[in-house]
């Protein structure tokens, strides 16, 4: 899930995890993931504020699946430079 924010100034970027992902160990690898995607896709971004919420399918997801959704979630909220 993510929300978005335009702004002018920079990229600012949040990662969340509640406890029904699981335990502290499976919310910090979904934060991992998502960071990691973030930093991938981050240099076609707009500015603006960003904040993922990681969500429980993220866990069984491979990174090829995980990469198509994220960029579905960005470019659904018209996220993309140009």
């Amino acid at each position: 899930m993510l929300f978005f924010l335009p702004q002018n100034a920079t990229q600012k970027v949040g990662f969340t995890a509640t406890k029904k992902i699981g335990n502290a160990v499976k919310r910090n690898r979904a934060k991992r993931r998502l960071r990691a995607l973030f930093r991938e896709f981050s240099p076609s971004l707009k500015d603006g504020s960003y904040i993922f919420v990681a969500k429980q399918a993220l866990e069984e997801s491979s990174h090829e699946k995980l990469s198509l959704d994220f960029k579905k979630v960005l470019t659904r909220a018209k996220t993309f430079k140009g």
